[in-house]
């Protein structure tokens, strides 16, 4: 059969994300069939029309890796854009439309309704390979884990029953806008999440369980994006020390297999061995993001955080004395938050010398989280909420606009310390350091 796989992100702020998804799709279908990728971020929609009628595809899947940009002080949805996108589709062949995606799989039967897609994979884009022997087959698809109809509301997402096979492309026309924007590739090291954050949906769309990729495998395939001229390459699991002696060993083996390109990844502040972050750098580690959230335990432990402060600034430390670049990423205003608690983080925050401070004032709400459930309890939203459309959690002690005012007031005249993602203006100045020949996040250049 013949598919055509369509990556609908035209996000690029703060920088064009390569879509590593459907690499693996195309690794599960292939070679039984014939598979197309298609990148919204660098073709147009009479490109699109030109591929459709030239390649005639059987079926058509669009990847929506996210439904808006999680930003209150510049916010941004994305639903208008892929319903044009499903009509242009529709309207130029007669295939099928299967939906997936990081962001499909969080509002399925919303989105499947609103888009009138045939069918819908929630998950792991590995599941498309038993929706196409059904169709193959002439039979029904309903009941196959993780296939999504009309007809029929998800189970929840199941992990495919297979190892995931990416399909890395050397030849592929939307390689190209990647190099030539910032040379930034990523990977893949593990599924699965074993963490309980509040509001984090990972777990449903990977499920708890951790499953680990062969550290020599992962090595190939990062001199694979090496060679094919990628100059940096981020980390994509959902915390790359989720297991520690698993990322030691992954990065042990891009040293062996002669990797020589920079690269980062996201990390939790757990405890870790004195020469962990040693090591990672002398595996060319050279950017740290931390997901840290608060500074106030009070706020970590409502949180569902696996640390507390100390356990913060040890990592940072460790971080920084290893020489890496490092950042944190805050997420104020969540359960338990309060004037007192927000004052904690910004006392303490000064102790993240040498770094860059992500600070985003706001929680988004998604369904199957514990925070949808407390919000429930709380009576902010009721069982009939649309949740498509973005809706964030406040604290009943301090509203989110009283802690955007003390936050930006704090942040005056501090160039690191970045309140939400930036905005445009950061945007147009990312480009215009890439086409100047920069790679990599660039955020390392605000580090004070």
């Amino acid at each position: 059969m013949r598919v055509l796989l369509i990556s609908a992100n035209t996000l690029t702020v703060p920088y064009p994300v390569y879509p590593i998804g459907l690499d693996y799709v195309a690794g599960a279908l292939t070679p039984a069939h014939e598979v197309r990728i298609l990148d919204m971020n660098c073709a147009g929609f009479e490109d699109l029309k030109s591929v459709i009628d030239e390649f005639l595809p059987e079926l058509v899947g669009i990847s929506l890796r996210n439904i808006d940009n999680t930003d209150t002080t510049d916010p941004q949805e994305f639903m208008e854009g892929y319903r044009r996108l499903a009509e242009t589709v529709r309207t130029h062949c007669r295939a099928p439309i299967v939906l997936g995606g990081a962001g499909f799989s969080i509002f399925p039967e919303k989105i499947l309704d609103t888009l009138a897609a045939d069918y819908g994979i929630v998950g792991e884009g590995d599941h498309m390979v038993a929706l196409l022997d059904a169709l193959a087959a002439g039979v029904s698809a309903a009941g196959l884990p993780g296939v999504v109809t009309p007809e029929r509301d998800p189970d929840p997402a199941v992990p495919a029953t297979r190892g995931p096979r990416r399909q890395f492309d050397n030849r592929s026309v939307h390689l190209d806008f990647y190099l030539r924007h910032g040379g930034m590739l990523n990977l893949q090291t593990k599924r699965g999440c074993p963490f309980r954050c509040i509001y984090c949906t990972y777990p449903h769309i990977e499920g708890r369980r951790m499953r680990l990729m062969d550290p020599s495998s992962v090595a190939d395939t990062a001199k694979a994006l090496e060679d094919a001229g990628a100059r940096y390459f981020f980390i994509v699991d959902s915390a790359f020390n989720a297991d520690i002696e698993h990322s030691l060993d992954v990065a042990e083996q891009f040293r062996n297999r002669g990797v020589s390109i920079p690269w980062g990844a996201f990390l939790a502040p757990l405890r870790m061995p004195g020469t962990y972050f040693e090591t990672l750098a002398r595996c060319g580690l050279t950017h740290v993001e931390f997901g840290t959230e608060s500074l106030s335990d009070r706020v970590l432990r409502a949180y569902g955080k696996p640390f507390h402060r100390q356990w913060i600034l040890d990592a940072h430390e460790q971080a920084r004395n290893a020489g890496l670049r490092i950042a944190h990423y805050f997420l104020l205003g969540g359960p338990e938050e309060t004037a007192e608690t927000l004052e904690t983080t910004l006392s303490h925050i000064d102790k993240l010398k040498k770094s860059v401070l992500f600070l985003f004032c706001g929680m988004r709400i998604y369904p199957r989280t514990p925070l949808y459930d407390r919000a429930l309890e709380e009576g902010l939203i009721g069982p009939e909420k649309d949740l498509l459309t973005p809706f964030y959690y406040e604290s009943p002690a301090i509203s989110r606009d009283a802690i955007i005012t003390r936050v930006k007031d704090k942040a005056e005249g501090r160039v690191n310390w970045v309140v939400g993602s930036g905005g445009d203006e950061a945007g147009e100045l990312v480009k215009r350091m890439y086409r100047k020949g920069y790679t990599g996040p660039l955020w390392e250049f605000l580090i004070r």
